[in-house]
């Protein structure tokens, strides 16, 4: 996977309402509720059973229809509290024709550039709609990139046993400091646990419908 500089001009250092954000962007300063209090991570409060966000379960619907017919052959879109990752597979059209080794990545550039207004406006539209970033990528052949992405920092306190398991991670090399090593935890439990993390989510899923068909308070 081919990242590049999380610099994309698609915000231009501003909200989805063309409000500037705070110094860092959406890294340092989350949604605040109505009584302009902050919100928790992702702006919920009390966790993920009172969704203050807009869901984003049809984000992928929407996307499918406003890109533009020509960019992509397929589109995969994926979400969270803070972002909205979208990641086309280039049209052979949109790529300029079959291309190979460094040609990859000289296509890929192009794409971003032509592609750079249109994205922008696009962008502005789903974080109104859905109150999160969204971040772009393509795909090419075997190479993947990522134009943007969010970097969300995630507060935790550990006590020591599990300090020392992130400290005999940075002493082995495997990470730089504890905060990569979480990092790394963090990927290794899911891609040893994707199937029963799925099933997590369409449980909470469930409960959230649940709790809109119930009466309003």
């Amino acid at each position: 996977m081919m990242n590049t500089h999380d610099d994309e001009e698609e915000t231009r250092g501003r909200g989805p309402r063309g409000e500037r954000r705070g110094r860092g962007g959406p890294h340092h300063e989350g949604p605040r509720g109505p009584r302009g209090g902050r919100e928790g991570r992702g702006g919920r409060r009390g966790g993920w059973q009172v969704a203050d966000l807009p869901p984003a379960d049809d984000a992928a619907q929407w996307f499918a229809g406003r890109l533009p017919d020509g960019w992509f052959d397929e589109v995969t879109v994926t979400s969270d509290r803070e972002e909205i990752l979208v990641v086309g597979t280039l049209t052979q059209e949109a790529a300029g024709g079959e291309v190979s080794g460094a040609a990859v990545e000289g296509r890929i550039s192009r794409f971003r550039a032509d592609t750079r207004d249109e994205r922008i406006e696009i962008a502005r539209e789903a974080e109104e709609r859905y109150q999160r970033k969204v971040s772009w990528g393509v795909r090419l052949g075997d190479v993947e990139a990522l134009f943007t992405h969010v970097a969300a920092p995630v507060m935790t306190r550990l006590r020591q046993p599990e300090r020392q398991v992130l400290d005999t991670l940075v002493d082995a090399g495997v990470a730089r400091s504890r905060s990569d090593a979480l990092a790394w935890s963090v990927r290794l439990v899911g891609e040893h646990a994707d199937e029963w993390l799925g099933q997590l989510r369409d449980a909470m899923s469930e409960v959230d419908k649940l709790r809109g068909q119930g009466p309003a308070l």
